[in-house]
């Protein structure tokens, strides 16, 4: 298990390195092939590990004196790295394979045959970091994965290299990247406070100093994943970063911040300590419905097809690490509806972006105002959209209907007037959500054909943007029945 949890990691940075010497032809085959045995091995390793968990660490860094004698790197999963893998693996591999039929001349709004090398060098070396990030033992690899994510996604981000797209990347990087700062600053805490960097040396902290390495992480995952007050990056970068990694980013790369938290979360139970933060749970509760009803009022505003999509993924990052802030508060449910939320919105939210991918494609457009009866030329992007939308905003039987549903019951298990409060909130801002995707996704494919409709390049999608198109409405039903057996062995003690 050993060998196949590193090859796990290897194996996209092998397949970065590799591209780099190859012709376009050989490196799409090379990416998808990658990709295609990296989703491979994890499927194999969760179904095989399942219900348990298995740790291999090694490493020493002797210099570091009355450090633990234990390994600083290594391999950990557990149900809620097998959660994590499986988002990863398969978002990543759908938007490989999305972009061997997108990223040519043929894409209408900027031709982008160009720098195939580059541009699967980034995704195949983002992929290995997301897994490292995945799989790490401890704070230490998880912060220089969370760190090379950084740097792979403003490359990304920057991928055609004008002005805007560089801006775009630029302010991405330096924004995450202050939330890496505070995670630097843990780390130094961590050690000095207990001499290790071990998940579970977090609960061997004092009361104070654990409210402070709580707060300066959620201050890291706030930068991370695009919350108030570091929301503006996101819609940036979504409008300028080719349609596929408008994918990446909103199914995987903006969780793993997310997905840190959690994971520092369960360290506490796992440690044998309680979690003993309320008042950091309760700022993280305010701080995430905050953020959710502030990016729901800008969806109004938007024009943008992608920026709206991504004011949307604010929002349902604000679910997640609601869920987590009433976990805190000693909701299990709802802290397991929010991790459950991870899985569920990558699905929906990555078809989402690769169906305005494909719109972008045919009609060069992002408009909304310039779109309408698209579903005459391209009836599976409209189909595919639509279920999209449904799932995002939980309607049963699709995924975010059961986290959302794990998020609302959770609620009224937080004593006091707080549980109510949060649940009417949620519901209110999900109402109004539904009813402006459904408008927009009325406006977009219903109706009479716009001239840039009429004015669409004549001829089909691509065969491997079709086919992911597809496998895409699959999961947002699939989604849930591969996360709600994870999620109930995540551990948690109240």
């Amino acid at each position: 298990m050993l060998a196949i949890l590193i090859l796990l990691v290897a194996l996209p940075l092998i397949g970065a390195i590799v591209v780099l010497a190859l012709r376009p032809s050989g490196v799409r085959a090379v990416a998808v092939g990658t990709a295609a045995i990296t989703l491979g091995l994890t499927s194999w390793a969760v179904i095989h590990v399942f219900p348990h968990s298995v740790s291999y660490v090694f490493g020493r860094m002797p210099w570091l004196k009355g450090l633990e004698p234990v390994g600083l790197f290594g391999v950990l999963l557990d149900p809620l790295a097998s959660l994590a893998l499986v988002v990863i693996t398969g978002v990543t591999f759908l938007v490989v394979v999305f972009s061997t039929g997108y990223m040519s001349d043929a894409n209408r709004e900027q031709p982008l045959a160009k720098g195939q090398r580059r541009y699967y060098h980034w995704l195949l070396l983002l992929l290995a970091a997301m897994v490292g990030l995945a799989l790490s033992p401890n704070l230490l690899q998880l912060f220089i994965c969370w760190e090379l994510t950084t740097l792979c996604s403003w490359a990304l981000i920057s991928h055609t290299q004008e002005e805007k797209t560089m801006r775009a990347g630029f302010k991405a990087l330096i924004m995450t990247h202050v939330g890496g700062l505070f995670f630097l600053v843990t780390l130094f805490i961590l050690f000095i406070s207990t001499r290790s960097f071990a998940f579970t040396a977090l609960a061997q902290l004092s009361p104070g100093l654990k409210s402070l390495v709580f707060l300066f992480l959620l201050i890291a995952a706030w930068a991370k994943a695009a919350q108030i007050p570091f929301h503006t990056w996101l819609p940036d970068a979504h409008a300028e970063a080719p349609s596929p990694i408008s994918a990446l980013l909103s199914g995987v790369i903006v969780k793993v911040a997310v997905y840190a938290l959690a994971r520092i979360v369960t360290s506490f139970y796992t440690g044998g300590s309680p979690l003993a933060v309320d008042a950091v749970g309760l700022v993280a509760a305010i701080m995430a419905l905050a953020t959710m009803f502030m990016a729901l009022a800008l969806y109004f505003a938007q024009d943008d097809l992608k920026r709206l999509l991504a004011y949307s993924t604010i929002t349902h990052l604000g679910y997640v690490l609601l869920g987590i802030g009433m976990g805190m508060l000693g909701s299990e449910l709802a802290f397991r509806g929010g991790i459950l939320h991870i899985i569920n919105h990558a699905f929906a939210k990555s078809t989402l972006f690769l169906c305005a991918g494909a719109v972008v494609y045919m009609t060069g457009t992002r408009s909304i105002r310039q779109l309408g009866g698209l579903v005459q030329r391209l009836p599976l992007v409209g189909v595919a959209f639509a279920i999209g939308v449904l799932a995002i905003t939980g309607v049963p039987p699709l995924g975010c209907f059961w986290s959302k549903f794990y998020l609302l019951t959770g609620a009224l298990q937080i004593a006091g007037g707080l549980g109510p409060v949060i649940l009417v909130l949620v519901l209110l801002e999900s109402v109004i959500s539904f009813a402006w995707m459904l408008r927009v996704t009325q406006k977009i494919f219903l109706g009479k054909p716009t001239e840039a409709v009429l004015a669409a390049q004549p001829g089909r999608l691509p065969m491997a943007m079709t086919i992911v198109l597809v496998v895409c409405i699959i999961m947002c039903v699939l989604a849930p029945v591969i996360g709600i057996p994870l999620v109930a062995r995540v551990p948690y003690v109240p």
